[in-house]
């Protein structure tokens, strides 16, 4: 019933909790699509000694469970006083290791002879990087992001452990608390699912329009 839309909002600081994770979530991919596609970019197109080592090293860290890191990065957000800030939530996950690899399997599939035409006319890397391989890549960086915010917008057990201010909860874990407060809401189920739809209701605006995008991104790849 319409009405339980209305009396979930009234309930609960729904639209706080929805702008703490779209703005967290958002700075946060930005800052993994250019580490990650700076690094992508140094494996591709730099050489240096042990090169093939540290790139595996970086995969073996994706291996680890990502429950094992929980206990180190809390302690060094808690050395840095960034423990229940925006700033230590977006620190903890300003490297995507999984964006490394995806970047670097892309920008190997570039023509070389591209790269070697925009050094020769005097293009710096950076010009490179944006000239040449983001646009060859575009499906590659849209994708990525897609996956990041919804990841990132999504997460729960991390922000629980560090978020502690009701004001900057997040949508996960403000739509917990608003299941369990008081032990009422447990057993609302209207209220839950209405709820439910305002946490849902932003990605479902996302993927609306980052399916146009990524067709578009597919359509752009033709060498000029």
């Amino acid at each position: 019933m319409w009405n339980h839309f209305a009396e979930a909002w009234q309930l609960a600081p729904f639209g706080q909790y929805i702008f703490n994770s779209s703005f967290t979530a958002i700075i946060i991919v930005l800052i993994q699509v250019l580490n990650s596609a700076l690094i992508a970019y140094a494996f591709t197109q730099f050489t240096f000694r042990g090169k093939n080592v540290l790139f595996a090293i970086v995969l073996l860290t994706y291996m680890l469970p990502a429950a094992a890191t929980y206990v180190p990065s809390y302690v060094i957000l808690a050395n840095l006083n960034m423990l229940d800030t925006y700033e230590g939530l977006i620190l903890s996950n300003a490297v995507s290791v999984f964006g490394i690899f995806l970047f670097r399997q892309a920008f190997m599939q570039i023509p070389k002879e591209l790269i070697e035409a925009a050094r020769m006319d005097g293009a710096g890397h950076f010009l490179v990087l944006w000239r040449i391989v983001y646009p060859l890549s575009k499906p590659t960086f849209i994708s990525f992001a897609l996956i990041s915010l919804v990841q990132n917008y999504n997460s729960y057990l991390w922000p629980s452990l560090i978020m502690n201010s009701a004001e900057k909860q997040l949508i996960t874990t403000g739509l917990r608390q608003f299941f369990i407060q008081e032990g009422a809401y447990g057993i609302q189920w209207p209220l839950i699912m209405a709820a439910s739809t305002f946490a849902i209701l932003p990605l479902l605006l996302l993927f609306a329009l980052a399916q146009k995008w990524f067709i578009n991104g597919i359509s752009d790849q033709g060498l000029k």
